[in-house]
């Protein structure tokens, strides 16, 4: 039986993973899986190698700590695919765990595929001539990557970006409405503080603060908060003592649902920008780092702008708020203009149209491109063997 390993590193790669192999089952329902992954990837059989919580931090001083566990992790995950010897190795995103493992593996004969381009365009273009000794293709999700892979000499597949096929769009506004209680003069207020620990640590006050300081210019505001399932628990008790009591929302459905019925969205940078920007929720974008890490990356970014949306239509569709500017009252200040003027939201949702657009692959979804390229690349390996036989 064919094997696939695959490896995961946090929340949105736990569901590629799992989108992937549903995909992959439809057209080859024989192939087997392992591999290191969440709770939506353990839905389709995979019995995590480890928790895959464990790798989901982000900035050097919350890797730090951890790199002796994550060392240990990383030397039993080698074993682990050395041991099976897969037929091929798909690692998705988290680059600084996967593609270190790639590393590892490659030399030993295993094929790696990498899903979801490393986004070394925006801060380390020097990072990929690495890349091209880790991996053997990588599946782009955005279509200005391929060209820059390809210059160095990384065979890359443009697949489409997951957010077209996730449900975001599809929520239903009344349901969520009567489900909650909510009144008709009650206004909705998406928040979407992130999967890490450390994003919900730097997050959560400034988004409390920002959401008090409007709800006093403009009452009847109600909080809704996306849960993640590694910081569930961090979300829960530090949005517990927010002055207005928030929904908490964790299943899917109806995350779509609180997206059909906000008004406005609070949301940290990265693919949640682009998830909401599906359901046509106007939308402010803030994020913090560790002040160390972000001086850092300060003088490495290459890019005009941090979110996807605003960097697929080349210009500010959504207000970035980041670092010392992400504070409450600069967030407040932007949700307000997009609660109190129906000319900047429509232009919102104008850009967003024309992002998703651009995000789309040539044929089918993303989920069954990535599958075909997959299977595409077994089915090169199986004739690539019978020819050295």
């Amino acid at each position: 039986m064919t094997l696939i390993y695959i490896a995961a590193g946090e929340a949105s790669g736990d569901i590629l993973g799992a989108r992937l192999m549903a995909a992959l089952r439809r057209r080859r329902p024989g192939l087997a899986f392992a591999g290191i992954g969440g709770e939506r990837m353990a839905e389709q059989g995979i019995q995590s190698l480890f928790p895959m919580r464990e790798l989901s931090l982000m900035g050097l001083l919350e890797v730090l700590p951890n790199l002796r566990r994550l060392a240990r992790r990383m030397d039993q995950a080698e074993a682990d695919v050395l041991a099976r010897r897969p037929a091929l190795l798909v690692t998705i995103d988290a680059p600084g765990f996967t593609l270190r493992l790639a590393g590892r593996v490659r030399p030993h004969g295993i094929r790696v595929l990498h899903y979801v381009a490393p986004q070394v365009w925006a801060w380390r273009p020097g990072r990929v001539a690495r890349i091209a000794r880790e991996v053997d293709r990588i599946l782009a999700l955005l279509p200005f990557e391929p060209p820059f892979f390809a210059a160095a000499g990384i065979p890359v597949t443009f697949v489409g970006h997951p957010v077209l096929e996730s449900g975001a769009g599809a929520g239903d506004a009344a349901r969520f409405r009567a489900t909650h209680g909510l009144g008709a003069a009650e206004v909705p207020v998406l928040v979407m503080p992130g999967s890490r620990r450390s994003e919900v640590a730097r997050l959560l006050g400034p988004f409390g603060e920002a959401l008090r300081l409007t709800e006093a210019a403009m009452p009847g505001l109600r909080p809704v908060v996306a849960l993640a399932g590694p910081v569930e628990a961090a979300v829960r008790a530090g949005t517990a003592h927010w002055p207005r009591p928030p929904i908490l929302v964790r299943d899917p459905g109806e995350k779509y649902d609180a997206f059909a019925a906000a008004a406005v969205g609070l949301i940290k940078s990265g693919t949640s920008s682009l998830e909401v920007a599906v359901a046509g929720v106007p939308h402010v974008v803030g994020y913090k780092l560790n002040p160390i890490t972000a001086a850092i990356v300060r003088r490495l970014i290459k890019v005009p702008y941090v979110s996807l949306v605003n960097l697929l239509a080349e210009r500010a569709v959504v207000p970035e708020l980041l670092q010392q500017a992400c504070t409450p009252e600069a967030l407040a200040a932007a949700l307000l203009r997009l609660l109190r003027d129906p000319d900047a939201a429509a232009a919102q949702r104008a850009g967003f149209a024309e992002v998703l657009a651009r995000l789309t692959p040539p044929e089918g979804l993303p989920s069954e491109a990535a599958a075909a390229a997959v299977l595409a690349m077994l089915d090169e390996a199986c004739e690539a063997n019978a020819t050295v036989v």
